[in-house]
């Protein structure tokens, strides 16, 4: 299934001169793009390259740390909770790259970093996160196989409607504005994905999970209600993990919501064709790689998801031009129009229930597919 703005696409690049050569099977189209991949060493580990990240994230906690203990009671300290949300999306790179063994060769090495930064700083289960993220990587925006569109309120094709229950049918009415408003919990249901995935054993190191994610629980929760007056604790744990929420969607909202949506049990698109028609890129500048953490190349890291993130910006390179000789389309804009894109798509996709006529669109749709 595509979407208006995918087919627009399509035309721009028949139109603009590209050679659109005859497209083979998954293996040939995409091995001749990695090969020019290969070729630089966009492929190769560079660990010293992480340890500086590390590194990084490490002084940045530890800034905020020292915040916390200076500022003492002090209504000031909700700007240091908003600092501890921005680095708990920091440390979010870490762990997403380690579980993508782009950054150590050693899956012990990866692990205790994928560990310490999802369930210790973030009281994320690392576990689940690998299986779910995997999933995601194998099939983005395919509306049954891909969790990240399984698990949101938030439909993404009108056949999911009738699945929404009560509230939610409320945010679906107004989800151009409220899947952005809502970011605010993401923070929270994390959380609670984790003690759920826990004890339901989708995890294949439970002990070790639910010992991370307690200490993390009784440092955090001790030092809070400790150093603050109650209010004010209750106050930085909420700023704190709103600002993670928030961060998270900035971070996962534009890099596939809006691209071309996939249904069905057939394959009709290869490897390269199913991951750069699904995902979007921002714009790259010094200050979008940082906040983004490389997730700004989406295209390129679904492509080559054990990239070091360092390597993107070039693999970028690469990549569109291949796309461009292929006359494939490549999706990229700016920071600001990729969210108006997204709310763009979701008021769109809502418009029936607005317009209370689901039923009618539903059934137009069943009888233009028998035919």
């Amino acid at each position: 299934m595509q979407r208006p703005h995918t087919q627009q696409a399509l035309a721009q690049a028949a139109a603009g001169g590209g050679a659109a050569g005859p497209r083979t099977g998954a293996s040939a189209t995409f091995a001749e793009l990695l090969k020019r991949v290969k070729a630089e060493g966009l492929l190769d580990l560079d660990p010293r390259y992480y340890v500086g990240r590390l590194a990084l994230n490490t002084a940045l906690l530890l800034i905020g740390f020292a915040a916390f203990f200076t500022l003492g009671d002090s209504w000031w300290q909700l700007l240091t909770a908003l600092w501890m949300g921005l680095c708990g999306g920091q440390s979010a790179f870490m762990w997403h790259d380690a579980g993508h063994k782009a950054m150590f060769r050693s899956k012990k090495a990866a692990s205790a970093v994928g560990y310490v930064h999802a369930n210790l700083v973030n009281g994320v289960s690392y576990g689940w996160w690998v299986n779910h993220h995997n999933r995601h990587h194998s099939n983005p925006n395919h509306l049954d196989m891909d969790p990240d569109i399984g698990r949101r309120t938030a439909i993404f094709d009108l056949k999911q409607y009738p699945t929404r229950k009560g509230t939610q049918k409320f945010v679906v009415r107004y989800q151009s504005t409220l899947f952005f408003v809502l970011l605010v919990l993401e923070g929270f249901k994390m959380l609670r994905t984790a003690a759920l995935s826990i004890a339901q054993g989708k995890t294949k190191r439970p002990a070790l999970e639910t010992f991370l994610i307690v200490l993390r629980a009784a440092v955090y929760l001790g030092l809070v209600f400790t150093f603050l007056s109650p209010v004010l604790a209750v106050a930085f744990v909420l700023v704190q993990h709103a600002a993670l929420g928030v961060y998270f969607g900035m971070i996962f909202a534009p890099n596939h919501k809006g691209m071309e949506v996939r249904d069905g049990d057939e394959e009709t698109l290869d490897w390269l064709e199913r991951q750069v028609l699904t995902s979007r890129n921002i714009r790259p500048s010094l200050l979008i790689d940082f906040l983004y953490g490389g997730l700004n190349y989406q295209v390129e890291h679904h492509l080559f998801p054990a990239m070091p993130q360092k390597n993107l910006g070039r693999a970028r390179e690469l990549t569109m031009t291949y796309c461009a000789e292929r006359g494939v389309p490549y999706h990229e804009v700016g920071f600001w129009a990729s969210y108006r894109e997204v709310a763009s798509y979701l008021h769109e996709v809502s418009a029936p229930v607005r317009r209370g006529d689901v039923e009618e669109q539903l059934r137009r749709r069943e009888t233009e597919a028998a035919a």
